[in-house]
């Protein structure tokens, strides 16, 4: 006997699949959640795992995932050279950025509507409770690292004491500091342990690009 799908089935359908195709396109998140010990990252490799453990959990696989982080020092890196060429979508497949200059240009696509989560969710921004809208970078306006020297990137991503201090942005563009508006190098923290971040605003989350964004990627059915 011949069966046809109702037309909510196929509604039904037609969105899952949809769904599925913004998962597989998505190259661009901001952590749920940060490793819980401060500005201590386990340094850019343990920030960029952390990036990878988010994005399979959420689903999203065959993609590398870095972590939008400068460090300092004799090999210190940019934040802008780790993250690869994009274009970056977030996970609704909404453009952020077409490439690095974009990204650091006022043109980029980042507020808080669109700066979701790698589970699509929207995070807590200023005048939210609790206020979560400080990410930590470590860099400056244009994406590149602190003179060689400082201790801004709370020893590169390694300390959780209130010693030494974590360059942050604000993603949802408002709030206080230096320049309120900057997504990447908006002020600095309070310190580098958990209460400090959180004491100004923040909770140890970063941002997590795809470096091959332009490759695509597969979504993980459940």
């Amino acid at each position: 006997m011949k069966r046809t799908l109702s037309l909510a089935a196929v509604a039904l359908l037609c969105t899952a699949v949809q769904l599925s195709a913004q998962d597989a396109k998505m190259s661009f998140f901001l952590t749920s959640v940060g490793p819980g010990n401060g500005a201590d990252l386990g340094g850019l490799a343990g920030a960029d795992a952390h990036c990878a453990t988010l994005a399979e959990a959420a689903g999203i696989t065959g993609k590398s995932w870095h972590a939008y982080l400068s460090t300092a020092g004799e090999h210190g890196e940019n934040a802008r050279d780790r993250i690869g060429d994009g274009p970056w979508f977030n996970f609704e497949g909404v453009m952020v950025a077409q490439d690095v200059t974009n990204l650091h240009s006022e043109d980029n696509n980042l507020t808080k509507a669109t700066v979701l989560d790698e589970a699509g969710h929207m995070v807590n921004g200023r005048g939210d409770d609790p206020n979560r809208h400080d990410i930590l970078t470590g860099s400056n306006l244009d994406g590149t690292t602190f003179a060689t020297g400082t201790d801004t990137p709370c020893g590169n991503w390694t300390r959780s004491d209130s010693a030494g201090t974590a360059r942050v942005g604000h993603f949802d563009r408002t709030g206080g500091g230096d320049n309120p508006t900057s997504w990447n190098s908006a002020h600095s923290s309070r310190g580098c342990s958990q209460e400090d971040l959180r004491g100004s605003g923040g909770d140890g989350l970063v941002y997590c690009f795809a470096v091959d964004a332009a490759e695509g990627g597969a979504f993980k059915e459940d």
